[in-house]
């Protein structure tokens, strides 16, 4: 298992990535001790899980099946410094796939690491469009 902080706040954007998405939460990030790796604007980055539990006005911690977590985390932090891929939440409203390779939005990074540790969780065809609501509905409580 593999632990992720789900998280909303009341600004417009999490809004929007609410009702594009179906989901109760907007942000989605995976826990590594006392840190966070996320995919935010600009970038992906690593930051101290406080800095994310302020940030938002609810969170909820649960766990994600994954073989190997240690992996599932190299794999993400592999992913700092990459775009945020803004251009594929605007898919999800167009119904497009405008996804960018070389960028990510919080649950696909999120969906894609523990991917690469070996216990895939969605097809791949639709790894690039996992949303937190998906994995929210694939996790348990801790």
């Amino acid at each position: 298992m593999i632990r992720v902080v789900f998280c909303r706040s009341n600004r417009m954007r999490s809004w929007i990535i609410r009702a594009i998405t179906w989901s109760a939460w907007s942000h989605v990030a995976l826990v590594d001790g006392d840190e966070a790796i996320e995919a935010v604007w600009p970038r992906v980055r690593v930051v101290p899980l406080s800095n994310v539990l302020e940030h938002y006005v609810a969170h909820e911690f649960a766990d994600l099946p994954c073989d190997d977590p240690h992996a599932a985390l190299q794999a993400a932090r592999a992913q700092v410094g990459k775009r945020y891929d803004w251009k594929a939440l605007v898919g999800f409203l167009l119904h497009r796939d405008w996804e960018d390779e070389q960028a990510w939005f919080c649950s696909e990074l999120v969906a894609w690491a523990i991917h690469q540790a070996g216990k895939p969780l969605f097809r791949v065809s639709v790894l690039r469009r996992v949303t937190p609501q998906h994995l929210w509905m694939v996790s348990s409580e801790p």
